[in-house]
C-alpha cells in the first residue's frame, strides 16, 4: 500500500479523530470526548494519522514524559486502524514510523498501556518488544464513580 502516508494531525483539525476513536471508546459522551481531546491537544501529547490517499484510516495518540526508571519516553495511546484495513501489515508500519519519530525527538524508550480485554493487541506489542513490567490502575474520583 504505497498510498499510505502517516503523519502529525495538526491541532486545528483534532477533532477528526472522533470517529476512529469512538470505535475504542465506546462509553464516554461526545461532548466529553470532544472536550477532553481539545484538552488533550494542548497538553504534552500529540495525534498521528494514517491516511489512504485522504482518508483517515489510522490514528494514534503520542504522550510525551521523562520517568526515572527509563527516560525519555514516549507513549503510543489508542491506537486504531479503520476494520477495512486491519490484517494488512499497516499496524507494523505506523510502530515504526513511531520509533523513529520519538528517537527523533530523543526519546529512549516507548511504553503504553492495553485493555486487558484487547487479546489481539497484546499480541501485537509482545511481537514489537514489548514486555509487561507492571499494572495500570484507575480510581475513578468523580462522584458518580462511572468510567467514561
Amino acid at each position: 500500500m504505497d498510498s499510505i502516508k502517516i503523519k502529525i494531525i495538526p491541532q486545528d483539525n483534532i477533532l477528526s479523530i472522533m470517529p476512529l476513536l469512538k470505535t475504542l471508546n465506546t462509553t464516554t459522551p461526545d461532548e466529553v470526548l470532544k472536550e477532553r481531546i481539545l484538552a488533550m491537544a494542548t497538553e504534552n501529547y500529540e495525534c498521528i494519522g494514517m491516511y489512504n490517499e485522504e482518508r483517515l484510516i489510522g490514528i494514534c495518540g503520542l504522550w510525551y514524559m521523562t520517568r526515572h526508571y527509563v527516560g525519555k519516553s514516549i507513549e503510543p495511546d489508542h491506537v486504531v486502524i479503520d476494520s477495512n484495513y486491519r490484517n494488512q501489515g499497516l499496524g507494523k508500519k505506523l510502530f515504526n514510523w513511531i520509533y523513529e519519530y520519538a528517537k527523533s525527538k530523543g526519546c529512549e524508550a516507548s511504553e503504553l498501556n492495553t485493555y486487558v480485554q484487547n487479546r489481539k493487541s497484546h499480541k501485537f506489542y509482545y511481537n514489537e518488544g514489548y514486555e509487561i513490567y507492571g499494572f495500570h490502575f484507575v480510581k475513578i474520583l468523580r462522584d458518580d464513580r462511572q468510567f467514561y
